[in-house]
């Protein structure tokens, strides 16, 4: 069992890794505007029936809050569509990593045993599923900023 998770845990980290460089290939082209706009889970009870708040604070709290530090919204002079962005390149390299690891589970199902591919999708959960919907969480609440942002600019031109 512990053979089970550290190599879930092992082929999760992996995906990261391949998660940006497969990102790095889709991010010039039009399928990633679509890509861009993904909403799995758009309400915020489901959210917080399936844990994310939870998971939230531990991504603040932890060391995991040092991973990605173009993503903060430390000031209100910040661009928020860099930031969003920043986001769009975490959420995609995370579903990217997704189906990567899912694929390995499918693979190890079949030729070791359920359990083994049962436990590669739990660490694929908490390291890939998770963080995306955290990600697209996140871009929802940005997005609010930004159409307000954009209300006030065009609220104060003058007519």
């Amino acid at each position: 069992m512990i053979k089970y998770l550290t190599f879930g845990i092992s082929i999760c980290f992996i995906s990261w890794i391949v998660g940006m460089i497969l990102n790095s290939i889709i991010v010039k082209t039009e399928y990633y505007e679509k890509l861009s706009h993904l909403n799995f889970i758009e309400s915020k009870n489901l959210n917080k029936k399936i844990g994310i708040g939870y998971f939230k604070w531990i991504v603040k709290n932890t060391f995991f809050k040092f991973f990605n530090q173009k993503i903060k919204l430390e000031n209100k002079n910040v661009e928020l569509t860099e930031i969003r962005k920043e986001m769009t390149i975490a959420e995609i390299s995370h579903l990217i990593g997704f189906i990567f690891v899912t694929g390995f589970a499918v693979y190890k199902s079949f030729t070791h045993n359920l359990l083994f591919g049962l436990t590669i999708m739990i660490a694929n959960t908490l390291m890939n599923l998770y963080p995306l919907l955290l990600q697209q969480e996140n871009k929802r609440r940005i997005d609010k900023l930004i159409n307000r942002q954009i209300k006030t600019v065009a609220n104060k031109e003058p007519r």
